[in-house]
């Protein structure tokens, strides 16, 4: 069954304090987008078999992909007998939730392949035990989640948006990320502040403590919201992928051209739009 593993973008970010767990409470509002993982899930005679064309990619049981087979079939009392084949599109520590879309769309797959009739919500907290960010793609649609991420309220799409994506050469850690949250000081001239567009309101608190380190980010971000094409800029969950939202009839190749001439050659980009 070949299957594809959307990424995803926060459109807010809102972290509300640190929890007893050592995690944070957050209130976060998640849009899938049309770049994609590509995955082959299909029966095998026995055992779980992983492939991946990334060498960067985990083989053991740090992959998210292959501890959501197995709490699947753990769950399932299904004897293992899977293949799994992954084509990576999403970049690794992007703030994009490749890892997280990957093992939620294994378990929708096994549960189809496998006809074990899950309810979304026993899926959720299958997911919720790979990441936090893993129930939200269960739900295939747009979504307010809370808690440390794992309650997941689907609501109904709005207005596709045009999005470019721009990810330097470097990685965010998301732990790290959260654990400096607290004590992170704003870089002056930087509009870390409620931006409005297209009948959405844009924020991320997670910004100060990234910014702050990365500052090529801060850069980024405010030479976006320069450009005349661009309604609305923010980073993406902890990064380091910024995204651009753009205007009516923008041209987004030329844009990113720009970009990758003025701020960094060597950056990724990639033009998309929410689902």
């Amino acid at each position: 069954m070949q299957v594809f593993a959307p990424a995803k973008i926060n459109l807010s970010l809102k972290i509300l304090g640190r929890r007893g767990d050592d995690f944070h409470e957050i209130e976060t509002l998640i849009v899938p987008i049309s770049l994609c993982d590509e995955m082959k899930i299909e029966k095998n005679e026995g055992g779980i078999e992983f492939r991946c064309d990334d060498p960067s990619v985990p083989m053991s049981d740090d992959n998210l992909v292959i501890r959501a087979a197995k709490s699947f079939f753990v769950a399932t009392k299904l004897e293992p007998a899977v293949s799994i084949e992954l084509k990576k599109k999403i970049p690794h520590g992007a703030g994009l939730g490749g890892g997280s879309s990957d093992a939620a769309t294994t378990l929708l797959t096994l549960n189809q392949l496998f006809e074990a009739n899950l309810t979304r919500d026993e899926l959720s907290k299958l997911a919720a035990t790979t990441g936090s960010d893993t129930p939200f793609f269960i739900f295939e649609s747009t979504a307010i989640c809370r808690g440390r991420g794992e309650l997941v309220t689907p609501i109904q799409s709005r207005e596709k948006l045009l999005i470019l994506l721009l990810k330097p050469a470097f990685a965010v850690s998301t732990a790290w990320a959260y654990s400096h949250w607290q004590s992170a000081r704003e870089i002056p001239g930087v509009n870390y502040g409620v931006q409005e567009f297209s009948d959405q309101r844009f924020v991320n608190d997670l910004e100060s403590p990234v910014f702050e380190k990365f500052v090529f980010l801060a850069q980024l971000k405010t030479w976006l919201l320069k450009q005349s094409e661009v309604g609305a800029a923010l980073m993406s969950g902890s990064g380091s992928t910024v995204f651009a939202v753009l205007r009516p009839n923008a041209d987004i190749d030329l844009l990113a051209k720009r970009a990758k001439s003025e701020l960094d050659p060597e950056s990724w980009t990639c033009a998309c739009e929410t689902m």
